[in-house]
């Protein structure tokens, strides 16, 4: 039970800050394509592959189960949004922006795996040898 409450305070540390990212990146790009959840989703990716190679037992900070799931389950879970993007999408392509509509699911898979890599990465180069 404690585990469900760790992820329930994550998720909504994560959803907060997800809600004041996205507003923040629409008032310095515009609303015209969602750079507020590219923005989220590579943020968390990095942040993901950071903690995966940070928080192992091998990792620089070794850290309990709990910890783990506050960070990668609930701030993660609840900072990037995967339905989102695909509503977003979706959105673009109903409208006849194709282009735009690509540009978004080639931009949000090619960063948020180069972030998770990144993030993983910077990780192990913390961890002890």
């Amino acid at each position: 039970m404690q585990a469900y409450m760790w992820i329930g305070l994550g998720g909504a540390l994560g959803s907060m800050a997800r809600h004041w990212s996205t507003g923040l990146a629409s008032v310095i790009a515009g609303v015209g394509f969602p750079w507020g959840t590219l923005t989220v989703n590579v943020i968390g990716s990095l942040i993901i592959g950071f903690a995966a190679a940070t928080l192992s037992a091998e990792g620089r900070f070794p850290s309990s189960d709990s910890v783990r799931q506050f960070l990668m389950v609930g701030v993660c879970g609840g900072y990037t949004t995967f339905s989102a993007f695909s509503l977003q999408t979706l959105t673009l392509i109903e409208s006849g922006r194709w282009l735009s509509a690509f540009s978004n699911a080639g931009l949000s898979i090619g960063l948020c795996v180069g972030a998770v890599w990144l993030g993983y990465v910077a990780g192990l180069a913390l961890n002890p040898r």
